[in-house]
């Protein structure tokens, strides 16, 4: 599990082929690696890896195919800055929300705007993931903990302040680029429970409605 709270901008200084998939060289920049062990888990840009070699500079990690096939991976090269995260402990503070380094979906930067000192990003999720996303609510762009200021259907607003600015990736976003959505993890039990609770009633109609909510006690 992760905080969203990013640790440090890496460097990608290799892409090498393994037997059909690849390792990625990571230059850590800041990140404190003699505190990292081998096996232990890093998020690399939204995306929980697992370190399998290390220096006192970086690391390096096995990646599948099945994570370049549903991430926003195929974009990176050698040079490439990303966003590094350990694993969270037990004394860690809970500066983001709970993340767990598993990607729902890509998104696709639409415009880029400056606001004062801040930019107004406007992201385009799968629209799967519409459902999933909340007006103030919590989302993970490439590893991020961000909060949503708008949200039309599958499109949603980030104002991004210049401290989040100079600490990730997000400055070199520009509209056509991909990045790797997480969405709240309690969205995603709560739909489950709701679920779950209709399967367990032979006959009964799957999905929300008013009725389910206000039995719930979402409505009053």
């Amino acid at each position: 599990m992760f905080t969203g709270i990013i640790e440090a901008l890496g460097t990608v200084t290799a892409i090498t082929p393994k037997n059909g998939d690849y390792q990625l060289h990571i230059q850590a920049g800041k990140l404190d690696m003699s505190e990292v062990q081998l096996g232990d888990s890093i998020a690399v840009n939204g995306v929980c890896l697992t370190v399998i070699q290390k220096s006192s500079a970086g690391f390096q990690a096995d990646v599948s195919n099945e994570t370049v096939r549903h991430t926003a991976f195929k974009q990176l090269k050698a040079g490439s800055h990303v966003n590094l995260e350990r694993a969270l402990t037990l004394a860690t503070r809970l500066g983001g929300h709970l993340v767990s380094g598993h990607v729902d979906g890509l998104g696709t930067i639409q415009s880029r705007q400056d606001e004062s000192r801040s930019i107004r990003f406007q992201i385009a999720a799968d629209p799967s993931l519409a459902k999933y996303i909340a007006h103030k609510g919590s989302i993970t762009v490439d590893g991020t903990s961000l909060t949503v200021n708008a949200v039309d259907g599958a499109l949603f607003d980030l104002n991004i302040v210049p401290h989040t600015l100079q600490e990730t990736i997000m400055a070199t976003y520009q509209p056509g680029m991909k990045v790797n959505l997480e969405v709240d993890l309690i969205a995603r039990y709560l739909e489950r429970l709701v679920l779950s609770q209709n399967e367990e009633k032979p006959g009964s109609p799957s999905g929300l409605d008013l009725s389910k909510l206000a039995e719930y006690g979402f409505l009053r």
